[in-house]
C-alpha cells in the first residue's frame, strides 16, 4: 500500500491510498503535528491497521462501500447462511455500492437514505425486493452504532417504506394448478423423467425445491408413512452442497398419504432395475431424486425441465407452483391452519393464512354455511 509524509506549514501530514469505490482510488490524509518522527509512526500505525482489519482507525474516514464489505466479512459470513449472503452480496453491489458507496460512513443521514429509497420504489422494485435492501442497510448500521462503535446513531431506523398497493397475490400470480393441469403434467411426465419424482413430491407434501433436491431415503419411512426434512440442496459457489433448510422451523415431520408411499415404493424399485442395468457405471447416492443413471437431480435440472414442460404443454407453472396448490387444495378441503403452517415449515401462522385464505372462495361459502345451520338449530 502506497503512502507518505508531507508538510504543510509546520505540521506534518501522512497520506495513503485507500481502496477503489465505483472504480475511483479513495485516499486519507491527516495532519499530525511538527515532528516528522511521529508523523512516520502514525502513518506505520494507520496502514496496518487498515491492512489487518479492511478499516481505519478513525471511523470519519470510512466509506459506506469500505464498511459495507467489512460487515459482509465480519458479520454476515459468520452468522447468516450461504444463500442469504449471496443475495446480500448481490444487493450491495448492484443496488447499495452504486449509490452510497462513496459516502462517508458518518456522512449519512436519514434523508440521504430516504431519497435512496424512495427512488428504489419509483425504478418500480418489488415491495420485498425494497424491504431486503432497507433490511440490509439497517442490520448493518446497527453494527456500525454497536459493537463498532463507528456512527453514535443509526439514521435507518427514521427511514419508511413507500406505501406499496395492498392488493394480496392472487391465484393466477401464485400459478396454482387446476385439476385439469395436475392431470396434464401427470401424463406428460412418464416415468424415469428426471421430473417425475421431484413433481409428485412437490405436490403431494408441499416441500420447496431446494427440500425435494435434499431429500435422502433415510429421512423416509415408507412403513409410518412419514417423511422428515431436515436439510437442502443449496448453490455454494456454483456447487450444489447438501446444507442446512431455510429456517429453523423448515426442520418438520411430514405424513404421507397412500398415493406418494405407492409412487415411492415403485421409484425405490425402479432404481434398483435401473442399478442392474448400468452395472459399473451406475452412480451410487442416497438421494431420492435421480436421474436413470443414477446422478443427482439438483435444482437446476428441475428448473431446465421445468421451463421445457412449461413450454410444451403451455401451462403457467414453476416448481413452487406445487408449494401453493398443495396448501390451497388442503386449505380448500377443511384443513386447520395449524396443520398447514407446520407441513409447509411456515414460522408463524399468520404467513400461511395471509398467503393463501382469500383465495378460497369454497372456504367463504362453508363459513357462512356453518353459520346457517348453526341459526336453523337455535330455532
Amino acid at each position: 500500500m502506497r503512502g507518505g509524509l508531507r508538510k504543510r506549514g509546520n505540521n506534518w501530514y501522512y497520506y495513503f491510498e485507500l481502496g477503489l469505490i465505483d472504480g475511483n482510488r479513495q485516499k486519507l490524509e491527516r495532519v499530525v503535528g511538527p515532528d516528522k518522527k511521529d508523523a512516520e509512526r502514525a502513518l506505520r500505525i494507520a496502514i496496518s491497521e487498515y491492512e489487518n482489519t479492511g478499516r481505519h482507525f478513525d471511523p470519519s474516514t470510512i466509506t459506506v462501500a469500505d464498511f459495507m464489505d467489512y460487515w459482509i466479512k465480519e458479520y454476515a459470513e459468520l452468522n447468516l447462511k450461504h444463500n442469504t449472503i449471496i443475495c446480500y452480496e448481490r444487493a450491495i453491489k448492484l443496488q447499495i455500492k452504486p449509490v452510497l458507496g462513496k459516502y462517508r460512513l458518518r456522512s449519512l443521514t436519514p434523508a440521504i437514505l430516504q431519497s435512496f429509497t424512495n427512488d428504489l420504489f419509483r425504478q418500480g422494485y418489488a415491495k420485498q425486493s425494497l424491504s431486503i435492501f432497507t433490511s440490509i442497510l439497517n442490520n448493518a448500521l446497527k453494527h456500525a452504532v454497536y459493537p463498532w462503535g463507528y456512527i453514535k446513531e443509526n439514521p435507518m431506523q427514521y427511514v419508511m417504506l413507500p406505501k406499496y398497493d395492498a392488493r394480496k397475490a392472487t391465484e393466477k400470480d401464485l400459478k396454482i394448478l387446476t385439476v385439469d393441469c395436475i392431470r396434464r403434467i401427470s401424463e406428460y411426465l412418464t416415468e424415469g423423467h428426471p421430473l417425475a419424482i421431484p413433481f409428485q413430491l412437490g405436490l403431494h407434501t408441499g416441500l420447496r425445491v431446494s427440500e425435494v433436491c435434499g431429500l435422502i431415503w433415510e429421512n423416509i419411512d415408507l412403513d409410518r408413512g412419514t417423511l422428515s426434512v431436515r436439510q437442502a440442496m443449496i448453490n455454494q459457489k456454483g456447487k450444489w452442497i447438501i446444507g442446512t433448510t431455510k429456517t429453523v422451523s423448515s426442520e418438520r415431520l411430514i405424513h404421507l398419504g397412500p398415493s406418494i408411499i405407492n409412487i415411492l415404493k415403485k421409484h425405490r424399485i425402479q432404481l434398483l432395475k435401473n442399478k442392474l442395468k448400468y452395472g459399473v457405471h451406475y452412480i451410487e447416492s442416497e438421494n431420492v431424486c435421480v436421474k436413470e443413471c443414477g446422478s443427482i437431480i439438483t435444482p437446476s435440472v428441475i428448473k431446465y425441465n421445468t421451463r421445457k414442460m412449461k413450454d410444451e404443454l403451455e401451462i403457467e407453472f414453476n416448481f413452487h407452483s406445487l408449494r401453493h396448490t398443495h396448501a390451497t387444495m388442503l386449505m380448500e378441503n377443511g384443513a386447520k391452519v395449524k396443520d398447514i403452517q407446520a407441513r409447509l415449515g411456515h414460522s408463524r401462522s399468520a404467513i400461511t393464512i395471509d398467503t393463501y385464505s382469500h383465495l378460497t372462495q369454497k372456504m367463504k361459502d362453508e363459513t357462512i354455511d356453518i353459520f346457517e345451520q348453526a341459526m336453523r338449530d337455535i330455532k
